[in-house]
């Protein structure tokens, strides 16, 4: 029984160290690109290009909804002064209008 904890223990950290090791590539460099592949890779890479330049930029919206929705909510009116502000002045003048 203490063998097989030992050989679980053992297999646990085996595990992330094993993980850490350098990646070993069996497989070979492919072959770099001779000049004419270059070049043509290079004239597809420009033409490719000048196409995206002839792309239009869409200036509507695409919105499919759009017309469904209501209209935007609308900005609250301003805070109303206190009623002591707003009550008309009284004059002191002395003289009554009846």
């Amino acid at each position: 029984m203490k063998l097989f904890r030992l050989a679980a223990v053992l297999a646990v950290l085996a595990g992330p160290a094993y993980a850490q090791m350098p990646n070993v590539n069996l497989m070979q460099d492919l072959p770099s690109k001779s000049p004419e592949e270059k070049a043509a890779e290079a004239e597809r890479d420009r033409a490719y290009k000048e196409t995206l330049k002839k792309i239009p930029d869409s200036k509507a919206s695409s919105d499919p909804w759009g017309g469904m929705r209501a209209d935007p909510p609308k900005q609250p009116a301003a805070p109303k002064a206190s009623a002591a502000t707003s009550a008309p002045k009284k004059s002191k003048s002395g003289t009554a209008a009846n």
